[in-house]
């Protein structure tokens, strides 16, 4: 890889920012301090419209800091896509302004980057609220109502030693390492999305592509959660695009929470087994040795997320 000073830079870390001054200062900080001599980079801060002094501040930066100003608030799709368009490094971060950067976050996200080999997708890691020193995510779930849900159960020591690299369902936009080739291929956030789930459909195309979505359980940051101004207004309208456009996808991937159910079910009362075959089958994909679900668990999701589907036209029928 060429280095900042005789050309392109490894990593291009891209932020997306709309007022919250204070915490976009204590991010860069964080940011600058945690970078080792190892790896040359850029920073592209992309200014979404905000009118708290962060322009003015913004002014104030010089190299490898690049600055992007949007004339109006485009939202997180459009300024993040805005940044990568202009980035120059092999790898892209993508980082939000209310992070806090310690030592020794990106060595482990690399890694896993390059563990994956050539199915390398995408790349989450742990994030702590500084607030209550809870976990906020260790990677994304489908629950059983087809709906995102945020892992909030901290990695064991088992896991972080011997099993560092954790495959989900997907991981947020917060924190986020991606090759700059593959997002290319992906065609980046998709800016039907405003300010929700574009991380996550991010993740299911990566996955309809056939590459992996991870999180480096060693990767431990900080994370004032959705601490940006309008952050949750278009909470519905976000998932109610995630269900059209990946319904059958969220089903298979909630299938395995749904066969772990029915396989408790069947322990406590085998009457309930339908026959011997499904029995192992469902059994099996629990305990992740069979890859595909059973069709029942898959068509009873269905049926789960049919239902917000009908609350959504309802809801937006008026």
């Amino acid at each position: 890889m060429a280095t900042w000073k005789s050309g392109k830079p490894q990593l291009s870390i891209i932020t997306a920012l709309y007022n919250c001054l204070p915490l976009t200062q204590a991010m860069v900080a964080s940011l600058q301090a945690s970078l080792g001599w190892w790896i040359s980079y850029e920073v592209i801060l992309v200014d979404d419209g905000s009118t708290d002094g962060t322009r003015e501040w913004l002014a104030t930066l010089k190299k490898p800091f690049r600055v992007i100003l949007n004339e109006g608030n485009m939202g997180y799709a459009k300024s993040n896509n805005r940044g990568a368009a202009a980035a120059e490094g092999e790898v892209l971060a993508f980082l939000n302004n209310d992070l806090v950067l310690g030592g020794g976050w990106l060595g482990p996200m690399l890694s896993a980057l390059n563990s994956m080999g050539g199915r390398a997708g995408i790349v989450g890691n742990v994030q702590v609220n500084p607030s209550t020193g809870e976990v906020d995510h260790a990677g994304i779930v489908i629950n059983l109502k087809g709906k995102p849900d945020h892992v909030r159960k901290a990695p064991s020591l088992f896991s972080r030693v011997f099993r560092p690299v954790r495959p989900v369902a997907a991981a947020t936009g917060a924190c986020l390492l991606i090759r700059a080739e593959t997002w290319r291929k992906l065609g980046g956030f998709d800016e039907g999305y405003l300010n929700g789930c574009e991380d996550v459909d991010l993740c299911l195309r990566a996955r309809a592509a056939g590459l992996g979505t991870v999180v480096a359980l060693r990767s431990r940051i900080l994370h004032h959660v959705s601490s940006s101004p309008g952050r949750n207004l278009r909470h519905e309208e976000n998932a109610r695009r995630l269900f059209l456009k990946w319904r059958s996808e969220l089903a298979i991937l909630a299938s395995r929470k749904v066969t772990g159910r029915m396989f408790l079910r069947y322990l406590a009362e085998p009457r309930n087994i339908p026959s011997v075959p499904m029995a192992i089958w469902v059994a099996a994909y629990a305990a992740h040795i069979h890859s595909r679900p059973p069709s029942k668990a898959v068509t009873g999701m269905l049926r789960n997320i049919d239902v917000e589907l009908a609350r959504w036209r309802e809801l937006f029928s008026g």
